[in-house]
């Protein structure tokens, strides 16, 4: 199992090693020790969230309030999608920068994101089945978007398909109607670097 850090600190893509032979394939999706060796500290897994969407179907960018945020270890089971994170922490080196990997039933890669950064992915497949390990459960008064196609931030959505058929965006009216980057900075729902420095400090 390899990790590769993004250019957002705290966020890694994880490429499993597979075995396959004629009776199919065998790959560990997680293992703790090379995890904590990757990223300084280990996983609290509180919550496994399963998401099945159509071709086009575009979701978040979501977050949460650190503390204590909800860090997650995102993979794609069927289809493909591109899985993006952004960095949503004030005063950040990076703040609003994003990167993003491929997961699919390929290569069966992994993306992983700490607390204070924003998730989305897009689906590039019908029925495109995403896996996602939460450190948090889901507390909707602690939960926060960004609209994903805000120009300030600039993430490179695909516009074909998996199958080479062109892709139209299809957000849920929540993620329609989430602020931008600059707007939730000015309501002051953006998580700090202090803030979320703090909190992981808590936890190695």
């Amino acid at each position: 199992m390899q990790y590769r850090e993004l250019s957002v600190p705290g966020a890694f893509e994880i490429t499993p090693k597979q075995f396959g032979d004629p009776r199919g394939l065998f790959l560990e999706a997680f293992t703790a020790r090379a995890f904590e060796d990757a990223v300084g500290h280990s996983f609290d897994l509180q919550q496994a969230n399963c998401s099945v969407s159509a071709a086009g179907v575009l979701r978040g960018i979501h977050f949460a309030d650190v503390p204590p945020g909800q860090a997650k270890y995102v993979q794609c089971l069927r289809g493909a999608v591109l899985d993006v994170v952004v960095d949503l922490r004030v005063g950040s080196p990076t703040f609003g920068r994003w990167d993003g990997v491929l997961l699919d039933d390929t290569d069966r890669r992994a993306i992983y994101l700490s607390e204070g950064l924003g998730h989305a992915f897009l689906s590039l497949e019908d029925h495109s089945t995403v896996m996602y390990f939460c450190s948090a459960g889901y507390a909707p008064e602690r939960e926060h978007g960004i609209h994903p196609l805000d120009e300030q931030i600039g993430i490179e959505w695909p516009a074909t398909a998996r199958d080479g058929s062109p892709l139209t965006p299809l957000l849920s009216e929540k993620d329609d109607k989430a602020p931008t980057l600059e707007e939730a900075g000015r309501q002051g729902l953006l998580p700090s670097m202090e803030s979320v420095g703090d909190f992981l400090a808590t936890r190695r």
